[in-house]
């Protein structure tokens, strides 16, 4: 089914500029990569507890099969896409599709309470949505009811059963990619030695995370790798051992408590001793403490944290982060 472009008011408020995905020359990276390493891994995902690949060459073809299909939707350069769920490479795949096509792209928080949820509909009045979860699309459902509602919402998951009466347009995102090559399974799957990987745990909430996050893969050409969910990122990041972590500061914060919780309490003879190794880090103890905090995080490969520009680290920050971006400064 395709919809005809709605006209968006003139006073429609501009969106945050981090809001938006600001990236030039993105599906001609794109295609360098697809011709010179078509069968590295481009991105990789844990779906349902395993791990799924998709292939520079694959990402490419997928990019340009949703671009076809947003055409046929009517998405156009006029055309406002929102999209609003945890990063993962089907939401990567189409904010490319719909930038390639001159569309503007726009990150929206994926936990707005509903009122918020409305009043940002209200203000950016987007065209076109993606949202991944279900109990999203019946969050979308419900704030299109008072709201200007999007000509297309596209799930990334089998579409719930609505409420009655709804008149959302809504559309899987299987059905707009269209036939293709699958996501290839991977089973025991270890990173290469040698081999980069970035890392990502986030989602739209971090609102100049997807530029962020396309600048690094598509300029570094590394693999980009995701968690299954919230709950099991620290468990995944184990097992993907990344090289490069692309996080927000306020990730990071979040991360550096967590390394604080697996500590000993402060004031512990345990703790004095960890503090001590830290001031002498060419030591020994140090050196093994350093090495078993690296491997509780999934750190054992881990060469980059990406920072924003300028940034400082926060003073709350434990010793193990400063001394983490230290060490592969």
């Amino acid at each position: 089914m395709s919809v005809h472009e709605l006209k968006r008011a003139p006073s429609a408020d501009s969106p945050a500029p981090q809001a938006r995905l600001q990236l030039s020359g993105a599906l001609e990276r794109l295609r360098h990569w697809a011709q010179v390493s078509p069968l590295h891994n481009a991105l990789r995902h844990k779906r349902h507890g395993h791990w799924y690949a998709w292939r520079w060459i694959d990402a490419l073809r997928d990019v340009e099969r949703l671009a076809d299909g947003l055409r046929q939707q009517g998405l156009t350069p006029d055309s406002r896409l929102a999209v609003s769920a945890r990063f993962e490479p089907d939401l990567l795949l189409l904010a490319l599709a719909a930038h390639s096509l001159g569309a503007e792209v726009l990150s929206l928080d994926d936990e707005l309470p509903p009122q918020a949820l409305r009043q940002t509909l209200w203000r950016l009045q987007p065209s076109h949505a993606f949202v991944h979860s279900r109990q999203q699309v019946l969050d979308w459902v419900a704030a299109s009811e008072n709201a200007l509602t999007p000509q297309l919402l596209i799930a990334g998951q089998a579409l719930p059963r609505l409420p009655e009466g709804a008149h959302l347009p809504l559309l899987e995102l299987r059905e707009l990619l269209g036939r293709g090559e699958p996501p290839r399974r991977q089973a025991n799957w270890r990173a290469p030695v040698g081999s980069g990987q970035l890392w990502s745990e986030e989602g739209t909430q971090w609102q100049e995370g997807l530029t962020v996050l396309l600048e690094q893969w598509l300029g570094s050409g590394q693999c980009l790798a995701f968690a299954e969910s919230r709950g099991s990122t620290s468990r995944d990041r184990r097992e993907g051992a990344p090289s490069g972590l692309l996080l927000s500061p306020q990730r990071l914060q979040r991360l550096a408590d967590e390394i604080e919780s697996r500590l000993a309490p402060p004031d512990s003879w345990r703790r004095r001793l960890c503090e001590w190794a830290l001031a002498h880090p060419q030591g020994l103890l140090a050196r093994l403490l350093k090495h078993r905090v690296r491997r509780l995080l999934g750190f054992a490969r881990l060469q980059f944290i990406w920072q924003a520009p300028q940034a400082t680290t926060p003073p709350a920050t434990p010793a193990w982060i400063v001394e983490f971006t230290r060490n592969i400064a």
